[in-house]
């Protein structure tokens, strides 16, 4: 697993470096999606109180919604043919749960106006002979912009900040409509280093673990 992880990367990188090449034909793709999106616990450090245990909740369909958009190159010859390269956007949020907001002695403690994932991506397509069907693989690395918001007896925080490191995986199949136009169905996972400074000069950190099983379209040109 690890070795196909730094192949993807690798080749994401070499295909960053070379799809601007007119000896690299290929094509761009647009898509968009949104979907179920989840995440488990996980620890958070606080500089200045004691460590907790975070229960998240995802709420896909509640204000502001989990969505995202993806920008895709792919390959046509040569040895990336049926590689490509993507900057994906996820919105993806996750809200603590009302027990983990009374173990910590906060009021308010979530990241709804995004984690807001920004990852560059290998992608591999596998096409199926005589079928529209297209399954898929990924891998990527990028980082996270989190719209902090805690409230706690010493403050309050309300903004955005640069996280740290995030990590993606994915697979799923697409439906080839037409030349063009496409649906998919797939998993995206998400590991996110936050990394983020709270009220009183504190720092909060957690890895945050997201799933996802989006729906989407996507136009290839």
């Amino acid at each position: 697993m690890r070795s196909s992880v730094i192949t993807m990367l690798a080749a994401a990188s070499t295909a960053a470096l070379l799809c601007g090449s007119p000896a690299l034909a290929g094509d761009f793709e647009i898509s968009a999606y949104g979907g179920y999106q989840t995440a488990p616990h996980s620890d958070v450090d606080v500089s200045d109180q004691p460590s907790f245990t975070a229960g998240w909740e995802g709420n896909s369909f509640k204000a502001p919604q989990y969505y995202g958009f993806r920008g895709t190159y792919w390959f046509d010859e040569g040895r990336l043919a049926n590689w490509g390269v993507s900057l994906d956007y996820t919105h993806a949020k996750v809200y603590s749960t009302q027990g983990t907001m009374a173990e910590a002695g906060w009021s308010h403690f979530e990241f709804t106006d995004g984690l807001n994932l920004l990852t560059v991506n290998a992608i591999r397509q596998f096409p199926l002979e005589d079928s529209k069907f297209v399954p898929y693989l990924g891998a990527g690395a990028g980082i996270n912009v989190p719209h902090v918001e805690v409230t706690r007896g010493s403050g309050r925080t309300f903004d955005y900040q640069i996280g740290g490191a995030t990590l993606q995986a994915q697979a799923g199949v697409k439906y080839q409509f037409t030349e063009g136009w496409s649906a998919f169905a797939e998993y995206k996972g998400n590991y996110s280093f936050v990394n983020v400074d709270i009220d009183s000069g504190a720092t909060l950190k957690t890895n945050i673990l997201t799933n996802a099983f989006n729906l989407g379209i996507s136009y290839r040109f």
